[in-house]
């Protein structure tokens, strides 16, 4: 991936200008990512130890929180570390490392947020046929593909992205991703990429319609069921999954797609940490707070004490 240019290393956007600052988002970054191992971790665990979920359903959840776990890994620690020693730096190879890593693992996760959506929706429109089109083999087959599509997809990238001729080296985020690398192009050989991004954009767009669809149709179908007990269980199913696709999409959206009067380094620097930081953070709680399955396998693995109220 040699692109010709002199550039043997990359600066990225700091937190802060002052020690001070610097060392309190140090803190305060430590404590999401500490976070974030401990939720993943725990639902991981716990899905591992209780036999009674291992289903469907949550062997995709332990994939989307390894995703989790391996994505705020990619980007945080070096963005923690420069904050700690105050500098900026990161190598040309670390750079192209944590744009393919971090790439993969939203592709995949993207991918596993929609195979959980079929999932929801044959478990609720066609429940005789479960089964059949979500047995073990499948399952397997479902969670490697997602994973596949984004090794492949962020390898594409990342070869693309990084045979452009760079001029710059100052990137403009915490972390090294497609679009603040393209902006340090010496000409307008980046329009490959920017056509590659297009066509996967377009592929996204494509999942998010399957899984409106499938969330029209699951709503439709609970809307129908007689008892109220029924719906509720249905929804505590459902609306968990659906709370972390909007949340991923709507800042990853928000991030990508901004019109550029309103961008800021304050602004991109925001949005990128609430799509890039705040799901893996965020999402074991969200799944935890209304699901009474894993809150129950959570008493087993935690001391009862915590759960006393």
């Amino acid at each position: 991936m040699s692109n010709g240019s002199s550039i043997t290393q990359f600066l990225l956007l700091a937190f802060a200008d002052t020690r001070q600052l610097q060392l309190l988002y140090f803190w305060l970054f430590l404590g999401i990512y500490l976070a974030a191992l401990l939720g993943n971790g725990l639902i991981i665990t716990t899905i591992a130890c209780d036999h009674r979920l291992h289903t469907p359903m949550y062997f995709f959840l332990i994939n989307l929180s390894l995703i989790d776990l391996a994505s705020i890994s990619t980007t945080l620690p070096k963005s923690m570390a420069n904050s700690l020693w105050d500098t900026r730096d990161i190598s040309y190879l670390g750079c192209a490392v944590q744009l393919f890593l971090f790439s993969s693992l939203v592709g995949a996760e993207f991918s596993i947020l929609t195979v959980m959506a079929y999932d929801h929706y044959v478990a609720i429109c066609q429940p005789l046929h479960y089964g059949i089109l979500l047995g073990s083999r499948a399952c397997v087959h479902m969670a490697a593909a997602a994973w596949g599509s984004g090794f492949l997809n962020a390898l594409l990238h990342t070869a693309n992205t990084f045979s452009i001729s760079l001029c710059k080296g100052n990137v403009d985020q915490f972390f090294c991703e497609i679009p603040q690398i393209l902006k340090l192009s010496c000409s307008h050989s980046y329009l490959t990429e920017a056509e590659l991004l297009v066509f996967c954009v377009s592929l996204a767009f494509g999942c998010f319609i399957f899984i409106l669809f499938s969330y029209v149709q699951i709503f439709r179908a609970v809307l129908r069921i007689p008892s109220e007990q029924g719906r509720h269980k249905a929804f505590s199913t459902c609306l968990p999954h659906l709370a972390v696709v909007s949340l991923f999409l709507s800042t990853g959206m928000f991030s990508y797609l901004k019109p550029p009067s309103i961008s800021s380094p304050l602004l991109n620097l925001v949005v990128t940490v609430l799509y890039s930081v705040v799901p893996p953070a965020v999402n074991p709680l969200i799944y935890s707070m209304r699901n009474q399955e894993i809150k129950d396998a959570l008493k087993k693995v935690l001391p009862s004490v915590v759960f006393q109220h």
